[in-house]
């Protein structure tokens, strides 16, 4: 049901921007800007059950919190980097946009980098 609402929200927001579009596009940008922000804020607080649910995975693996923390991280790195990287495109600047997903890829190699060695340590172990 929570979706739907969203659903709603976004297209109803979209709607009411391109009213304005043809005569005030600054204010058509503030309405979506705005709902951007609503969505984004409704995202957040579903987080907390997401938080819940990887402390419980954390018991199941035993000691290897540390591959979740890169998860969470790379998860988040990923959604604001869509979400500010969306924010520049509608309003016109895709290269400012681009740059920002390239930041973003960049950010998740480097934050997967401790698995990555991880799993070449486990390698040479198994073939050593």
């Amino acid at each position: 049901m929570e979706v739907l609402r969203i659903g709603l929200l976004g297209v109803a927001g979209v709607m009411i921007a391109l009213q304005f579009k043809s005569h005030k596009p600054e204010f058509g940008l503030y309405i979506g800007f705005a709902v951007c922000l609503l969505i984004f804020s409704f995202a957040v607080s579903g987080i907390s059950s997401i938080f819940e649910s990887m402390k419980e995975m954390e018991q199941y693996i035993g000691g290897k919190e540390v591959y979740f923390r890169i998860l969470l991280k790379v998860i988040g790195i990923t959604y604001i980097c869509e979400f500010c990287s969306g924010i520049c495109k509608d309003a016109g600047y895709s290269s400012i946009a681009g740059q920002i997903e390239t930041f973003g890829k960049l950010s998740v190699l480097a934050a997967g980098m401790p698995i990555l060695l991880a799993i070449i340590g486990s390698i040479q172990e198994i073939a050593g």
